[in-house]
């Protein structure tokens, strides 16, 4: 494996950075995981607009151009030599001192870029369904760290799924400070009712996805009603389908919640629909390399 650092390659045992970068010190960064299907990097400029968004929000200077960092990515991908690949852009503060003040970061800030196979979830999942919970832990509040910011610090988000992991899930809901259902610890959730599609909007503790955006997309284009508001956990138990979408989970069914049976307890029909768009979508749209 090589990993691109600032500009040039290392392999991956000798691909370091200062234990003084304020991304280690105090996940002071922003971050991308982007995906290639048949090298055709999926949705990579809009992965980098809502990086360049993030970095705005938190006053991170980016040391490089879009175009600058389309380029690096491409070339990562083909130092790997990868037909398909999770590819994880980051881009930290840089290196400081051990203090919060982020005018001790005066060096460039560190770009990152790492290339390789990744397999969320087991295959057999995709068939037969997730089985989730809802976990304690409450997703970050938009005042306090807003979830639209993809940034390094995830602590929010593994606690949560250490809560999953220790009740023997794989995965788990997060709700926002109201009780209503937010997301999921590394994903969107959608669920199915009557034929049409709903989702939790974007201003309720809930990240853009470009997976979650590209599933409204494919739904208005084959006119399945789509509804981007607040729902209930009682909404999703007694929703006809659920699923999940991420750029690593792709699209993956859920089949109970909270040991609720949903639907049928198979994925549905509209969930298997909208997969095999997506798919067929990720074969044709995307930059080349």
């Amino acid at each position: 494996m090589k990993v691109y650092i600032n500009g040039k390659f290392y392999d991956k045992e000798n691909a370091k950075i200062s234990v003084f970068d304020h991304g280690l010190l105090y996940g002071d960064g922003v971050f991308e995981g982007i995906r290639s299907y048949s090298r055709l990097v999926f949705k990579l400029r809009e992965h980098i607009e809502r990086l360049f968004e993030s970095a705005q929000s938190i006053m991170l200077s980016m040391p490089m151009t879009k175009e600058e960092i389309v380029k690096a990515v491409i070339l990562t991908l083909k130092q790997n030599n990868l037909n398909d690949a999770y590819i994880r852009l980051i881009v930290t503060r840089g290196e400081g001192d051990l203090g919060l003040d982020p005018r001790k970061c005066r060096g460039k800030s560190t770009v990152i870029i790492i290339a390789d196979r990744i397999a969320l979830y087991p295959d057999k999942f995709y068939k037969e369904g997730l089985k989730i919970i809802t976990v304690p832990t409450v997703r970050n509040l938009p005042e306090a760290l807003n979830p639209q910011i993809k940034s390094l610090n995830y602590l929010n988000n593994i606690l949560a799924k250490m809560e999953a992991v220790n009740a023997g899930f794989d995965e788990a809901i997060m709700l926002d400070a109201l009780g209503y259902v937010a997301e999921c610890t590394g994903d969107n959730i959608f669920i199915v009712k009557r034929n049409h599609l709903y989702t939790p909007p974007q201003c309720m503790g809930t990240l853009r996805g470009i997976t979650r955006d590209t599933v409204l997309e494919i739904a208005r284009k084959n006119k399945i009603p789509v509804h981007e508001h607040v729902i209930t956990r009682h909404e999703v138990y007694i929703s006809d389908e659920c699923f999940l979408t991420g750029t690593a989970a792709q699209i993956i069914p859920v089949v109970m919640v909270d040991s609720r049976t949903i639907g049928t307890g198979k994925p549905g029909k509209i969930t298997l629909n909208l997969i095999k768009k997506f798919k067929e979508l990720t074969k044709k749209e995307g930059v080349r390399y």
